[in-house]
Formats: C-alpha cells, sequence, structure tokens
C-alpha cells in the first residue's frame, strides 16, 4: 500500500509532516510512503527513509491563501495537487494533507474525482464523544447547500465508513435539526427526515446540538452551513473550557493542589476529547481515500491521519461505497 503525503501543507509543515511519515512507517509495515513536496527542506529532516521517497514540487499551497479553487486548476505542480494526481493515477491508494480546506475539497472533486453517482464530496471529521466513542459529521463545510438526496448519500457513504474503519455494527444515523419532533426544522429537513426514515439505515431521528457530543448518534448528516458552524462551535467550546478550567486551577493553592491530585482524571478527559487521538476529516465521496489532517497537527496527529487512510484503504472502503451506489441506482430504475 502506497500513501501520499502532502508534505508541505500545514501550520508546521514540513517538520510535522515528516515526523508523522517516520513514526507511521515504523508503525505499520504495510505500508509505503511518497512525501510531495521541497526536497531541499524535507531531506534533512528525513532521519529514517525506510520505505519512504520523495518526490519534489516546486510549489505549495500556503494556510492563508486566497482563491484556491483558481490554483487547485492552475497550479500543477503545487505537492498537494501531485499528490492528489498520484492518486488518480492509481501511483498511490490514499493522500494525505493538511494543507487548507478549501484546496482539499477542490481537489479531491476535480483532481481525484468523484465516485461515479456520487452528488457531491462531503467533509467529515470525527468528533470525540462524551463516552469515549466517536460520531462522524457532515457534511462539515464542502457544500453550503445541499439537497435532502445528498444527504441519504452521506449517511449511506459514512455507515459504510462506520463499520469498516470505526467497528459500529448498523450505526446509528441522526439529522442535525432545531427539535427532536419528526416535523421540526426547514422545508429541507422536513425531506430528509423522510428520506432516511424510509431508507435501510438505521435512523435514529433528529439530534439537537446541545446531544453532539453526548453519543446520541454514530453519524449525524446536515448541510455544510450548519455542520462547519457545529463543528467550530464544537472547538471553540473545548479551546474556551479548557482555558477556563486551567485559570481556575492556577488561581490559588488549593486549586494547584487539586490539579496535583486529580493529575490523571484531567489528562484522561484531555486524551478523551483530544483531536490528535482521531486522524483528520475524510473527504467522503472521492474515488481514493482523502483524508484532511488539521492544520495545526503535531507528528503524533499526523501518524494518526496517515493510520486513518491506511485502514480505510486496507478495508476497502471505496470499493464497498461504488458497490452500494450501483445497487442504489439499479434500484432506483426499477
Amino acid at each position: 500500500m502506497k500513501i501520499a503525503v502532502d508534505a508541505m501543507g500545514g501550520d508546521n509543515a514540513p517538520k510535522i509532516t515528516v515526523e508523522g511519515a517516520m513514526q507511521a512507517i515504523s508503525k505499520f509495515s504495510d505500508i509505503e510512503i511518497v512525501l510531495f513536496g521541497d526536497e531541499n527542506q524535507i531531506r534533512p529532516l528525513l532521519t529514517d527513509s525506510t520505505r519512504i521517497t520523495i518526490e519534489h514540487c516546486e510549489d505549495y499551497f500556503r494556510m492563508d491563501e486566497k482563491d484556491l479553487a483558481a490554483g487547485v486548476r492552475k497550479r500543477k505542480e503545487a505537492s498537494m495537487i501531485k499528490a492528489m494526481k498520484a492518486c488518480f493515477d492509481k501511483q498511490c491508494d490514499a493522500i494525505v494533507t493538511a494543507g487548507p480546506t478549501g484546496a482539499v475539497i477542490s481537489g479531491g472533486t476535480l483532481i481525484v474525482k468523484r465516485i461515479p453517482g456520487f452528488s457531491r464530496p462531503a467533509l467529515g471529521p470525527t468528533i470525540p464523544q462524551i463516552n469515549g466513542e466517536y460520531m462522524i459529521l457532515l457534511d462539515s463545510g464542502a457544500n453550503v447547500e445541499c439537497k435532502p438526496e445528498w444527504l441519504l448519500q452521506f449517511a449511506q457513504i459514512a455507515s459504510i465508513y462506520s463499520e469498516k474503519v470505526l467497528g459500529k455494527k448498523q450505526p446509528r444515523i441522526g439529522l442535525l435539526n432545531n427539535g427532536e419532533e419528526e416535523k421540526k426544522g426547514r422545508e429541507f429537513e422536513k425531506q430528509t427526515y423522510d428520506l432516511l426514515k424510509d431508507s435501510d439505515l438505521n435512523f435514529v431521528g433528529n439530534i439537537e446540538g446541545k446531544e453532539i457530543l453526548m453519543n446520541a448518534c454514530d453519524i449525524l448528516v446536515t448541510d455544510g452551513f450548519s455542520g462547519n458552524i457545529a463543528l467550530k462551535t464544537i472547538e471553540g467550546t473545548a479551546k474556551a473550557f479548557g482555558a477556563i478550567l486551567k485559570k481556575e486551577l492556577m488561581a490559588n493553592f488549593t486549586g494547584k493542589l487539586g490539579a496535583i491530585i486529580a493529575k490523571r482524571n484531567l489528562k484522561n478527559i484531555k486524551k478523551n476529547f483530544d483531536a490528535s487521538e482521531v486522524g483528520g476529516a475524510v473527504l467522503f465521496g472521492c474515488n481514493s481515500v482523502v483524508v484532511k489532517a488539521h492544520g495545526s497537527s503535531d507528528g503524533y496527529a499526523y501518524m494518526n491521519a496517515i493510520r486513518q487512510a491506511r485502514k480505510t484503504v486496507k478495508e476497502n472502503v471505496i470499493p464497498k461505497i461504488r458497490e452500494v451506489l450501483m445497487e442504489t441506482q439499479e434500484k432506483n430504475k426499477n
């Protein structure tokens, strides 16, 4: 199995991407990694080149760039573009990148291409839950406006991923809405609800925002606008809670003593909601496995994104999605 890594994507690239690649190689004996990026920057960081090769690229996407869709079309020598092209040409089985989300979505759609019969690629991060489990939230930003039938497809393919990669049997599907009742929401949510209810999926109904972290479902579907707001709210709340907790614990002697006593418990809480344990967000619906690591990933988080890509390939998720979509198309014809 060969995994393409956009070595120049992310806030701290190529340092963390090279670190993550070396950690992944030492952990998994069945993978090879191709680092796409500036060889002059990568080579000095690569202390162990076992099963790692470098594909030199003159260009890369900066995290603060604008008009990324145009850049994807024009900048053929950019590291992310060349890595995606390697997947399209079947030279690599998956791509991992921490580059700008807009470029990942555009590149996945235009270069890696969609699976035949799939409406629109959807971004699906894995969200830690209060009980230590994980939930997939999609779409979290690829499509600002969606159609109800798209969300049905999102749920179908995320169910396959959840079963194969996360080990969930009959994953529970929820619909993000402003109330639990069946007739809640806009016409969009009402139509989506009916489609999900009439499907073969394990649909558990509407999920309110307050239930997102409470293990109410295994897959939460919504449009990209609402999903992105939900995702950023979760990230912001976690950051604010951590800052408040630290401030209070360090405010006086009693707090500091309590922090020492509860050190192990606090570490477990942090680990439970640590995004670096998860890996990255999958761009569902593409012809190859595309994993978007967080821009601020460290080496460990990046290794987990590679681990995630490896397992998705190993479990034949893309072929299974193709099979399900073909079956659905045949059923719709009849």
